[in-house]
C-alpha cells in the first residue's frame, strides 16, 4: 500500500471514529446503531438487475452528500432521529472507505473508484 493510501484510509478511520463519537454522545440505543449500520449494504440488491443499476443503487446510499445533508437537516430542524441515522450513515461509509471499498463503477461489483477489490487473479487461496 502507498503511504497516501494510507494516509487517506486514516483519513477515513477519523471520521468513523467522529460519527461514533458523536453517536455515544447522543444517548440513543446502541441496538439502533447495530441494527442500521449495515442497511446501506441492502443497496446491493441493485445488482439483481444488472452491474448499471447495481452501481447506482449502491452509490446512491455510499456518497456522504445524503447522510451529511441529512445531519444537517437534522441539526437545523431539531431532529433526533435525522441526526442519529445520518450519524449511523455516515460511520457506515467511512468504515468502507477505511477498508478500501470505494464507489462501485457500472462495469461490475469488484470495479471501484479506488481500484479493484477482492481476491487477485490466480491467487492462492487455501
Amino acid at each position: 500500500m502507498k503511504p497516501i493510501d494510507l494516509i487517506i484510509r486514516l483519513e477515513w478511520v477519523v471520521v468513523a471514529v467522529a460519527a461514533i463519537v458523536f453517536y455515544a454522545s447522543s444517548g440513543i440505543s446502541w441496538w439502533l446503531f447495530a441494527v442500521l449500520i449495515l442497511a446501506p449494504d441492502l443497496s446491493m440488491l441493485g445488482y439483481l438487475g444488472g452491474p448499471r443499476l447495481g452501481a447506482i443503487a449502491y452509490n446512491a446510499l455510499h456518497m456522504l452528500i445524503a447522510p451529511v445533508l441529512l445531519l444537517l437537516a437534522g441539526h437545523l430542524l431539531g431532529n433526533a432521529a435525522a441526526i442519529t441515522v445520518a450519524l449511523i450513515w455516515i460511520a457506515h461509509i467511512a468504515i468502507d472507505r477505511s477498508l478500501g471499498y470505494g464507489l462501485k463503477l457500472s462495469t461490475g461489483f469488484q470495479d471501484t473508484h479506488l481500484g479493484r477489490i477482492g481476491r487477485k487473479p490466480g491467487a492462492f487461496s487455501p
